[in-house]
């Protein structure tokens, strides 16, 4: 009896645990698609009243913020109490604009101020905790104050989304544009008139490695004009499906190297070394970009090798505005992003390149603050302090020859102080630190450095300073800098390749990848005069899209990726709207797979708001 009663009471109780097997992941989805619902929502409303404040100062999130006064304005609208030192955080001596963007970044840093914390720091009044204010009005005036301040900030932010719900326009521009971390600020205008002609999707072929489909159905953004559906399938990245030939297996090119940096500034925005390139004769070319680890970090995590890397080659003109694109790294070999082809002779622009998809400003809570020096009475630095000082002299020695010019020496000092080191002060370095053909020494760097440090006391505010502006955080861990390589083959002349400033992309990269996704993407027109144009370029590695506004009006295009798979934005949003000025094009997004070894999936909704 007993046997026979085994198999069902073990089906019943299979039957009772696939049942509860169910009943959990039914439980878990339901929970997730709340949570994703609520996150949603969340991002509607924080980007409206972004919007909302942002238009209580100005008439069109297209316009920049020009000074400090305005920032301070429209922070105040949005309900934050900025202090001279929160606007100067943000307003460096090298910002001459800030757009909506960098706003919304500002915005997601600087919480609003609350009512308790505003009557915790009026109690600091009473240090000791001894109550000895015995005037009954001070407390009665302190918490009139703080009721007032909370007051005027709700009042702001009121006032301004009841002017964004009067006008229905800009009620159903509420999404923003903003780019949660940008690696470049891509919703800046770029003055560029689209070509007369926008090329069909259907005459260009499809990746060999993708799937794309597109349609026209409208959308589920409100109230949409027109709508374009483009949904792209790519399989597992392998590596080797680009054959990317280093010209240096041929041995007799001749060839030129030089190292760099993108960094991650306050705003988001990333910046970096740029280049010119000389070449004396006409001569095939081939050029690589690829991160790189850090020789000093063995053992230590190097986060920013999985960030992608790209270079744009622009012919330099007569004039700024006709500087041509030449072409940009699509090649790969494993890290490593490659271009190659005839060249003319003369002076081209090397602009490094990175979508920001995986360099970002990181959320990682620092269990342990790094010590730089010893407790003891005397100045005595650290062995990780030293470790990141040997780290950052790798960082700036561009050439790798294993010694600093006073050019190197200067990128790092704007970088870090914002002033230049003059020849007087060089001699002055020679005379007192190691130095070889009038270069600085690693040691000589080091012993520099430490001398420095050693004069700011027990006062370390300088050195962190100094560290944070070349990407360390507090556990003194390189993740707000991503190092790379440039390496340029030449079958026919000796190339030159030198470092010329340490700034943003600006107007020249913009337009290069606009011209370069324009060139190389898939075009489908959103409207029937074709006055609206999507310009999609993909790769195995990433997928950009351009806007193209060839129509005499400015347009609001609402984008919606939540169908997407396995993916990453630089902009780190599933839907949001962006503004594209009259008789221009301008980067919508860069999109790439969360993880390669994976197959992933771009699907993304672009509906025309009236």
């Amino acid at each position: 009896m007993f046997q026979s009663d085994c198999p069902s009471l073990f089906r019943m109780a299979g039957s009772q645990e696939s049942n509860a097997s169910l009943f959990s992941d039914q439980t878990q989805s339901q929970e997730s698609s709340q949570a994703k619902r609520s996150q949603n929502y969340e991002e509607e409303t924080f980007y409206k009243n972004c919007r909302a404040a942002y238009l209580a100062v100005f008439k069109s999130s297209l316009e920049n913020i020009k000074s400090k006064e305005q920032l301070c304005l429209v922070l105040q609208q949005a309900g934050r109490n900025p202090s001279q030192k929160t606007v100067n955080k943000y307003w460096t001596l090298q910002t001459t604009t800030l757009n909506f963007d960098d706003f919304c970044f500002i915005l997601k840093q600087e919480e609003p101020v609350r009512e308790t914390e505003l009557l915790k720091a009026f109690a600091k009044i009473d240090a000791n905790n001894e109550g000895c204010i015995l005037h009954s009005e001070l407390h009665k005036l302190l918490t009139t104050f703080c009721k007032l301040y909370m007051t005027t900030n709700e009042q702001c932010l009121k006032n301004a989304l009841e002017k964004l719900e009067v006008d229905s326009k800009l009620k159903r521009q509420q999404f923003g544009s903003k780019l949660e971390t940008s690696s470049e600020l891509a919703t800046s205008l770029i003055s560029k008139t689209i070509p007369k002609t926008a090329r069909k999707t259907e005459s260009k072929p499809m990746l060999k490695r993708g799937h794309c489909k597109t349609s026209s159905q409208c959308s589920s953004a409100p109230s949409c004009k027109a709508s374009v559906s483009s949904t792209i399938s790519m399989g597992a990245s392998s590596n080797k499906h680009l054959k990317l030939v280093e010209a240096n297996a041929a041995k007799e090119w001749q060839h030129a190297q030089s190292k760099g940096c993108f960094f991650l500034e306050e705003n988001g925005e990333i910046i970096s070394h740029k280049y010119k390139l000389f070449l004396s004769q006409r001569s095939t070319v081939c050029i690589t970009i690829n991160p790189v680890k850090l020789r000093q970090m063995e053992g230590k995590p190097s986060p920013w090798l999985v960030v992608d890397t790209a270079l744009y080659i622009l012919k330099e003109n007569e004039t700024e505005e006709n500087i041509q694109l030449v072409s940009f790294t699509e090649l790969r070999n494993k890290e490593v992003f490659g271009w190659s082809g005839e060249l003319e002779s003369g002076v081209y622009w090397a602009i490094p390149f990175t979508t920001g998809c995986r360099f970002r400003k990181s959320k990682k809570q620092i269990r342990r603050e790094a010590k730089l020096v010893h407790g003891d009475g005397e100045f005595t630095a650290t062995k990780e302090f030293r470790a990141a000082l040997s780290e950052i002299f790798e960082m700036i020695d561009l050439d790798g020859n294993g010694f600093l010019s006073l050019e190197e020496n200067n990128f790092f000092e704007m970088r870090t102080s914002g002033e230049k080191c003059d020849e007087e002060a060089w001699a002055i370095c020679k005379e007192n630190f190691d130095m070889k053909n009038n270069e600085l020494t690693r040691q000589g760097f080091m012993d520099l450095n430490l001398m420095e440090a050693s004069q700011q006391g027990r006062d370390l505010s300088s050195l962190w300073m100094t560290l944070q502006s070349m990407g360390y955080n507090k556990a003194l861990e390189l993740t707000e800098a991503c190092p790379f390589s440039i390496r340029v083959y030449a079958e026919k002349c000796k190339p030159r390749i030198q470092p010329v400033c340490l700034e943003a992309g600006g107007e020249q990269l913009k337009t290069a990848i606009c011209m370069s996704v324009a060139n190389k993407g898939d075009a489908k027109p959103m409207d029937a005069s074709e006055n609206i144009v999507i310009h999609t370029y993909k790769s195995d590695t990433r997928i950009t899209s351009v806007i193209g506004n060839k129509s005499e009006s400015k347009t609001v295009i609402h984008l919606n990726n939540e169908q997407s798979r396995n993916c990453v934005s630089n902009r780190g949003l599933n839907t949001f709207a962006i503004e594209v000025a009259s008789n221009s094009m301008m980067v919508c997004q860069h999109v790439m797979p969360q993880n390669e070894q994976e197959e992933w999936i771009y699907s993304c909704v672009y509906s025309i708001l009236p």
